[in-house]
This record gives C-alpha cells, structure tokens and sequence, in this order.
C-alpha cells in the first residue's frame, strides 16, 4: 500500500475530546473503545473478530456524523500545508468536525494497513472486519465514505483521497479474485458490485477534468484498483482508457495543468495493468485501439520524462504488441483487434525509430533490455510484411506525421490510386483534411503537403478535395505566424486553384 500524506490538522488529532462532541452521538461505551485505541497501539485494539469489527464501525459511525450532508468543513477543507500543533490546536477550537473528519479518515486508513500486514492465517481479516459475519454482505456503515467523496463546493482534498483510498481496498475485499484478505471468511461477492462501480464512476468523472488536482485525488486509489481484474473491466467499461490516454498525452506537451512525472508514472502504470485484460477481452482491446492509447505511450517514450515512466510505457507497449484474440475474439462482423493492430498503430507512430535510438543506449534496468529487445523484433518483422501504403495509412491513422520519405512526390505517383479507400470514400484525405486543424504545427504543414500532393496526382483530385472542405481549411493556415506552416499551406491552396501545377511550377 503506498502512504497517504498526513492531514494537515494532524497535531490537533491528540486534542480531541469525545465528551463534550454531542453532535457525533457517541455512547459511553463506544468513547471508551475510542479513548482505548488511542492509548494502544492499533494491532491490540484489532486484536479479534469482534473488537476489530466493532471498532471499524465506530470510526465510521464517527466519520458519518462528523462529515454530515452539508457538504465540506468551514476551514479544515481548504487546508494544504501540515499545519503546527498550535495552529491546528486552534483549528480543532474552530472547526472541530473538519478535524474530526481527518481523524477518522486517518484512523481507517491506519486499520487496513494493520489488517493488511497481518500474517496469513490470523482470525482478524479485512474479511472479518468489514463484512458481516451472518451474510458475508459489506457493513452498511461504508456509505460516509462514498459520500465524502462527493462532498461539494471544492470538496476536501485529504479526506477525499483518504476515502477512496480506503474504500478500494474495503470493496477490493469483495472481489472473488482476492481470496487471501478473506482468511476463510466467507463473502457475498455481489455486496461489493454496486459500491465497486459508484466508486469507479467518481474516478472517472474526476479525470474528465484536464487538471493536476484532480488527477491528485484519484491515481493513488487507481493504481490501487488495477491489481483487482474485476475492478480493471469495470474502469474499462466506463471509458477509464480513453481518460488515462488523454492524460497522458496532455502530460508531454508540459502544459501548466498537465500531469506531474510522478501522476504520468502512475497514469502509465494503470494502463499497464490494463494491458493485461486484452487477451480475454475484445472490449478492451477494441477501447485501446479506439482511444489512441499507443499514440499516447509512443509520446511518453519519445519524450523521456524519467526512467521509471520510460520502463513502464514500454512493458505496456509490449503488452498491447503480443495481445492476441485466441482466447476472446470479436463479435461477428466486427473487425478483429490484435497484436499486429497495435503494432501497425507503433509504426505508424514512429516508434522503431525511438526503439532503434533507445537500443544503443547502455540500460541498467533488465526489464527495459528486453522489453526493447522485444519490441524490436516484432515491429521489425512486422515493418517488413508491410508495404509502403500501409506504412503511410498507419501514420496518418496514427495523427503522428513526420517528414520522409512517406511525403514525397515520388510516393504520390506510385500510391494515388490508394486514397479512394477500399470503400471509395477518400478516408484518408479526409483524415488529412481533420490534420491540418491539430495542435502540431508540423503535422499541419505535412497534412496540407500531402493535400497539395494528391490533389496533383490523383484524376479530379482537385474537385475531390474541395467536396471535402480542403481549400477553406488550408486557405485559414495561409496567414498563419509559423513560416514554415504558412509555405505549405500556401503551395496546396494553389495546387487545388491551379489546373496545371507543374507546369505553374
């Protein structure tokens, strides 16, 4: 388990009297459990079944009335920095249930640390302790949490994180594939479904924000919930790829609210994880070649931002490289997803190049010698089963177009014929057309190079590109600031006005 920051109301935790808390509505009995525990360490306090389990559903009785439903604390919620024992003294005098909130978000956490680190065979399990013994259902009093994460206004990033946190690790106790915090205790697996998925819903919704904080708040329970399958194919089935491949494409262009190297190290992880439900699942191997998840790592490898990211973009290059459809295929009539699709997606991306650089390098980490040793073969067997064309049409699919020998009149002349598509639609130049709007400045100027290029070699190119919205796209590039970008846009206008081009040139 990784270590949740301390609250920054930490000091005042030893201050805290029960007593004169009315609002909690604690009995006698249920203070002295509390007081108890403060004065023990946590492993004697969770020392049976019944004093373990008793002891959780106070610290969540005290978090439901603490938290309350009227939404975050006054002044603790906004708390960033760890404050002094003075400061937070005084925070606890004027703000006590927002104190009292981390409290009880801090004591969970050091609970399931405790129970995790038990030996296997102890009669006190995550098992024993939040699910009921008569049902096997989870204890009802787990609600506080999901309702803290929802908590309005700013919200409270400590207690927020702390209960996801916490609430992973209670749900993943549920799944049938995590039989060892059971400790022979039997469970309802399907008390957890509903909890499970609200839990993965909130993830979600926080990374359909593009900012850091949020990014913050979720990846620590995230990269906790993808070492649970069951919790992978629900973060799957809510589009969570296409929001960590978002995230981790924003997180190279070094954008103010882009990811920390820490948050991509930990955005790149999950995906990983994820990478190992392709072969048994046609869903997800269809979501990562829908949600441009290669292009993503591709970026991440080319841009190096640390080791660590660098090693685990690759072992999930690698993954997607060597997925096959044997054991899950696709429903009928829908087109297969495989290995050899991403590593068409890689080519097209570039990525033997990196691969090629990234080969001459000494590397002291073994995982990324062969990862790339790997890598390295497949695309290279795969390169060379290719033909030119399907070199180009994996790059333009891939949106990572590079200068080459791919964008040359001599590749125009032989391969214009192959832009009516299979299906006569002309997919690839509009493809182009929707190039010349990206966020690339050279990728432009290679989409309205490649526009020009077609209009010229292909019979009645010219009409063609202007029935697809070629010439007013280009046209506004003419005037752009970028001199390189406004020369070719400029050129393919022309090509598109001019009848006779070479003659003109």
């Amino acid at each position: 388990m990784s270590n949740l920051p301390p609250s920054p109301v930490t000091h005042a935790f030893s201050g805290i009297q029960w007593d004169p808390m009315q609002k909690l509505r604690l009995s006698n009995s249920e203070k002295r459990l509390l007081r108890s525990a403060e004065v023990n360490p946590i492993d004697y306090t969770l020392n049976n079944p019944q004093e373990s389990a008793a002891y959780v559903k106070i610290v969540l009785k005290v978090l439901a009335e603490a938290s309350g439903a009227s939404g975050p604390s006054s002044k603790v919620s906004h708390l960033k920095a760890l404050l002094s024992e003075d400061e937070a003294l005084g925070m606890l005098y004027s703000d006590p249930m927002g104190v009292v909130t981390h409290y009880a978000i801090t004591k969970l956490y050091d609970i399931i640390v405790c129970l995790k680190e038990k030996k296997r065979g102890s009669t006190v399990t995550m098992g024993s302790t939040f699910f009921n013994g008569n049902d096997g259902n989870l204890i009802d009093e787990w609600r506080p949490l999901l309702r803290v994460l929802h908590l309005g206004g700013s919200g409270d990033a400590f207690a927020q994180r702390g209960a996801a946190y916490c609430l992973a690790y209670i749900l993943m106790t549920g799944c049938p594939s995590q039989p060892f915090a059971l400790g022979g205790f039997k469970i309802n697996h399907s008390s957890v479904e509903e909890p499970l998925q609200a839990l993965v819903s909130w993830i979600t919704s926080q990374l359909q924000s593009s900012g850091s904080s949020s990014l913050s708040l979720v990846t620590p329970t995230l990269t906790a919930l993808v070492s649970c399958p069951e919790a992978r194919m629900k973060f799957a089935n809510s589009g969570g790829i296409g929001y960590l491949s978002r995230h981790l494409r924003n997180g190279t262009k070094g954008t103010k609210n882009s990811a920390t190297v820490q948050q991509l190290y930990e955005l790149c992880f999950c995906v990983w994880a994820l990478t190992y439900e392709c072969s048994s699942s046609a869903t997800i191997r269809a979501a990562f070649a829908r949600d441009n998840a290669v292009n993503s790592l591709v970026d991440l490898v080319s841009s190096a931002p640390r080791e660590k990211v660098v090693r685990v973009a690759l072992s999930a290059l690698r993954s997607l490289a060597v997925c096959t459809a044997d054991v899950a295929p696709s429903a009928a009539g829908r087109k297969e997803v495989t290995g050899s699709t991403f590593l068409h997606e890689m080519i097209g991306c570039g990525l033997i190049k990196y691969v090629d650089q990234m080969k001459e390098r000494q590397w002291t980490d073994p995982d990324i010698v062969e990862d790339l040793d790997v890598l390295h073969k497949l695309l290279h067997e795969n390169f060379k089963e290719m033909s030119t064309w399907d070199v180009y049409l994996a790059e333009v699919h891939s949106g990572s177009l590079e200068w080459g020998f791919l964008h040359t009149e001599k590749f125009f002349k032989e391969n214009a014929k192959h832009f009516e598509g299979p299906n006569s639609d002309f997919i690839v130049v509009k493809l182009l057309v929707a190039l010349t709007t990206s966020n690339d400045e050279d990728v432009q100027a290679i989409a309205c190079y490649d526009i020009g290029e077609f209009v010229r070699h292909y019979p009645n190119g010219r009409s063609i590109a202007r029935s697809l919205g070629a010439k007013d796209i280009v046209m506004k590039l003419v005037d752009h600031q970028n001199k390189e970008l406004q020369r070719h846009a400029l050129t393919a206008v022309s090509k598109m006005m001019v009848q006779n081009w070479a003659s003109v040139h």
